[in-house]
């Protein structure tokens, strides 16, 4: 019987060590570079997405590609430059999937090597293909993109139809009770923002969110009918959670690879009742402590399964920050001295790099060294090359992305020199520690979010180690050097 005990445990121990790692990417949206407290720059306390940079390595110059969160998704998911595909802009919410099925995506990559793969929260990358019945099957879901299980909202959190998706069904729609949805009429009868202000009693509209009001919110876009299926804005965090959790725990004994995509701090910032008023800062403030809570709790998860030490969990942003988005919400009034994008220089929507520096931290308690921090140049489109490196196999199509593996792990300091950075289809670059803005036509403050775009008639240079904030332009004084780094862009963006 010792024997047999033995032996057991042998086979255990020597399965728990040969087994490929889990892969958890927890994907933020709309969180600024300072709303993360490890990185010491705003006043908000993030302590357990803190406790995940205490556990691994913290990068301080990592980016996704845009300032935007369709493109920037489209980026990691793809490994691929979005400003390649036309239609990787800010998608409507009846948009069909940016994502042609046969792409080969980072899910792909993890199946190829026998992970289980799912795609829990906030997907925007399109449905379908064009023509949506959503009583009926989906025929594009990220179910062809890799992911053998999704549950996703069906567009954002601001924009119609407000229900889930599992896989390729509207989640509790009752056939008696068929969901209607139109982004360009609204339907005969149906009360809007506009025509019936009472029913906003969650939020009010500042900009462009008065079309269909559900749960006391304007949303963009008209729906009708679907009532069962309908959402609560204050559980989403709990339902998100949930579903990511059961994924966990339902894959213990064999590899998964899990993109955990949280809808917070997005517009229309909803937080549950146990998070209100807790950050002092409003919905936006509080968004983000539920945030923190829902990274708390799914490492929670992965301990309580004996999992955590034999995961790689990734956190990160999809893109810089932004107050007001569209709702009356006090994120400006009540902001304080929070600095949700630090000390650089713009948000969400702007080239400058508030745009699209964000958080960025990696762990895997087994194998990195746990409190470190890393300067070197890191981005979310890397992330496919870097896991198939680790893979050994070659990486397919994904001619963008680059293998930083070393990078990632600790092992080494030496990361990208060189980076496109893109939003609204304008360009900048990053080449070694200068970032270059060519000339665009646009405005330079978006009024209504109070965002600088580095939109301007001006090439503009900046030298990021002496001017994080990007203060000075020296294009006019280095010639050479805006010549050499103007013929590094052209190369890049001309494949």
């Amino acid at each position: 019987m010792k024997k047999l005990i033995f032996f057991g445990l042998f086979f255990l121990q020597t399965f728990v060590f040969t087994q490929k790692p889990n892969v958890l990417i927890i994907y933020a949206d709309d969180l600024g570079y300072g709303d993360v407290s490890a990185y010491k720059q705003g006043t908000l306390k993030t302590p357990n997405i803190d406790n995940l940079a205490k556990s691994g390595r913290r990068f301080t110059n990592a980016y996704a590609t845009s300032a935007t969160c369709t493109p920037s998704r489209f980026a990691l998911l793809t490994g691929t430059y979005p400003w390649r595909n036309e239609r990787a802009r800010v998608l409507p919410g009846d948009a069909p999937m940016l994502i042609a099925p046969n792409t080969f995506s980072i899910a792909d990559l993890f199946k190829t090597q026998g992970y289980k793969t799912g795609i829990v929260g906030k997907w925007h990358l399109g449905l379908g293909n064009g023509s949506i019945d959503w009583n009926q099957e989906i025929s594009e879901t990220p179910n062809d993109l890799g992911f053998d299980y999704s549950y996703i909202m069906a567009a954002t959190n601001d924009r119609v139809p407000t229900v889930y998706v599992k896989n390729r069904k509207v989640e509790n729609l009752d056939p008696a009770d068929p969901l209607w949805v139109s982004y360009k009429e609204n339907f005969d009868g149906e009360p809007t923002a506009l025509s019936h202000p009472e029913l906003m009693y969650t939020q009010k509209w500042q900009h462009g969110h008065n079309m269909s009001v559900h749960n006391g919110v304007p949303r963009i876009g008209f729906m009708k009918g679907g009532k069962r299926a309908l959402w609560k804005d204050e559980t989403m965090y709990e339902v998100f959670l949930n579903q990511a959790q059961e994924f966990v725990k339902d894959h213990k004994t064999e590899p998964f690879f899990l993109y955990y995509a949280l809808h917070e701090p997005h517009v229309p910032r909803v937080p549950n009742a146990k998070f209100v008023g807790k950050s002092g800062m409003g919905p936006r403030g509080d968004a983000i402590l539920e945030a923190d809570f829902c990274v708390g709790e799914i490492i929670k998860t992965l301990k309580e399964t004996g999992q955590l030490k034999n995961t790689i969990v990734i956190f990160s942003s999809d893109n810089g920050p932004v107050l007001n988005d569209g709702y009356y919400d006090e994120a400006e009034e009540k902001l304080g001295n929070h600095t949700p994008a630090g000390t650089l220089r713009g948000g969400k929507y702007s080239l400058f790099e508030g745009g699209t520096k964000v958080p960025f931290i990696v762990s895997w308690p087994s194998k990195i060294k746990g409190n470190t921090v890393s300067d070197a140049e890191v981005c979310q489109m890397d992330l496919l090359a870097s896991f198939a490196n680790y893979f050994k196999i070659k990486n397919p199509e994904a001619n963008d992305s680059k293998n930083f593996w070393d990078v990632l792990i600790g092992k080494s300091n030496n990361g990208r020199t060189e980076l496109v950075l893109e939003s609204s289809g304008k360009l900048a670059f990053r080449y070694q520690q200068y970032a270059y803005i060519p000339p665009h036509k646009g405005p330079a403050v978006i009024e209504h979010v109070k965002n600088e775009t580095a939109f301007s008639d001006l090439e503009q240079l900046y030298d990021l180690e002496k001017d994080p904030g990007q203060k000075i332009n020296i294009a006019d004084k280095n010639a050479e050097l805006l010549k050499t780094i103007k013929e590094q862009f052209i190369e890049i963006t001309k494949m």
